[in-house]
């Protein structure tokens, strides 16, 4: 096991604010492309479209804290995410596929 992922776990795979909505029941997760990988790789995909709220994220690290290594690898994890949208959508996500970029040459 990479000394980063602690285990394996159930992710969304599509995790952004958009595949998320609310009713009076509480919230419901949509859209899911379900598989089982490093935790901190639908949490860094919930930042990439403008993140859920600075509540969210000190909710989710008082149970279970982000590792030491999180803002380098939710580069790395957003990398395909910003490939995939360059290719189907254009050059709006060239500056975060430079980024993720980067990030791999410097690892």
């Amino acid at each position: 096991m990479d000394s980063h992922c602690e285990h394996p776990s159930l992710l969304h795979g599509d995790l952004w604010n958009g595949n998320v909505l609310f009713d009076y029941d509480g919230p419901w997760l949509i859209d899911p492309a379900v598989y089982q990988g490093d935790r901190e790789a639908d949490i860094a995909m919930t930042e990439m479209f403008g993140g859920f709220g600075a509540a969210f994220y000190r909710a989710y690290d008082s149970v279970y804290p982000r590792s030491k290594v999180y803002a380098t690898k939710r580069e790395i994890y957003n990398l395909y995410h910003y490939l995939n949208h360059y290719n189907l959508f254009g050059a709006g996500y060239l500056g975060g596929c430079e980024r993720g970029m980067k990030v791999v040459a410097r690892v």
